[in-house]
């Protein structure tokens, strides 16, 4: 049964396109983990600071195997010269899991 997990970032604004651009330079980082299966990261439109970084994995072995290599190795090591790892943009997180127990694709997809 796939499992979802959804990382709630707290981001101020002046922090949003420092975020979104550090996602972005590292597009395609989880995709060839073994048991991946779907990304997304939804920008608040109002009331709101939280990003929402939305994943999807096969089972919960392969997000927890995940979590233990690629993704520590990345937060480990610095973006910044020097080997400094840059001030995160985020104020803080919580990671929500669930269960996929129902789903539904586009007619003809």
């Amino acid at each position: 049964m796939s499992v979802v997990k959804i990382n709630v970032l707290t981001v101020p604004r002046e922090q949003r396109e420092t975020l979104e651009k550090r996602f972005a330079s590292r597009a395609h980082a989880v995709e060839n983990s073994d048991g991946f299966e779907w990304f997304e990261l939804l920008r608040p439109v109002e009331g709101t600071d939280d990003y929402l970084v939305y994943t999807r994995w096969r089972d919960e072995e392969s997000f927890q195997a995940w979590m233990e290599g690629p993704m520590k190795a990345a937060h480990q090591g610095g973006d910044a010269p020097g080997g400094e790892r840059p001030k995160p943009a985020a104020g803080g997180s919580t990671l929500w899991s669930f269960e996929v127990v129902q789903q539904a694709s586009p007619a003809g997809a």
